[in-house]
């Protein structure tokens, strides 16, 4: 048992590091991944499922940092243009930057909630994805909810557990489990990590189309 106050193992802070690293290189392939499928037009969508969008008024918010992105690399570059090896490195770095955010906005676009014959796949941002197998799902319902802002994605309440995918602090749709089953998050314990949870509250742009889909297997 470790006590308050104790230093943590190096053997622990190793472990993080090496979680941190594993974690950034699956976000950097998912980046790039998503820009392919967006030039490509193949959105990760299983065969036979339907995709349902979750980043509704967000899109124009990520076209801003792109444009800001964008300029701000054309403005630095002439500011730092006699200073060769300084240009290098902040173009390199400016460059990076706006591919990750244009990586970014294009992981949202091609990762959708998915409906189909094997489930309900639960997606945001750049690595959620959480499969649920129909074999899981008691009932699946449109029910707005509002969250504190800030709120942790496993939400614990008289003796439910709940993971919430929210968006803008709401989520618009109830998958009810008929059992508590495992999800697991990205990052560590005890944002991220395996939880067992018996119900799941996602966003969805078009809840009411992701409902009758999933009626068609229910």
């Amino acid at each position: 048992m470790t006590t308050m106050g104790a230093v943590p193992s190096d053997d622990s802070s190793w472990d993080r590091l090496r979680a941190m690293i594993t974690r950034a290189g699956s976000i950097e392939r998912i980046v790039y991944s998503s820009i392919a499928r967006a030039i490509l037009g193949r959105p990760a969508v299983p065969a036979g499922a339907a995709g349902f969008r979750y980043h509704g008024g967000a899109v124009p918010v990520f076209v801003i940092f792109i444009v800001l992105s964008a300029f701000e690399l054309v403005v630095l570059d002439l500011i730092f243009q006699r200073w060769l090896v300084a240009r290098i490195v902040i173009d390199v770095l400016d460059a990076w930057g706006l591919v990750w955010m244009i990586g970014f906005l294009c992981a949202h676009l091609m990762r959708p909630h998915t409906v189909g014959p094997a489930g309900i796949r639960v997606r945001d941002g750049l690595d959620l994805d959480v499969p649920i197998g129909w074999d899981h799902v008691r009932s699946v319902a449109i029910m707005r909810q509002s969250y504190e802002p800030k709120s942790p994605r496993i939400i614990r309440d008289d003796g439910i557990v709940a993971l919430a995918v929210h968006r803008h602090d709401e989520t618009n749709v109830e998958i009810v489990l008929e059992r508590r089953a495992a999800v697991s998050l990205p990052g560590r314990t005890p944002k991220g990590g395996s939880h067992d949870v018996s119900r799941v509250c996602l966003w969805a742009d078009e809840p009411r189309a992701l409902l009758a889909e999933a009626r068609r297997y229910l």
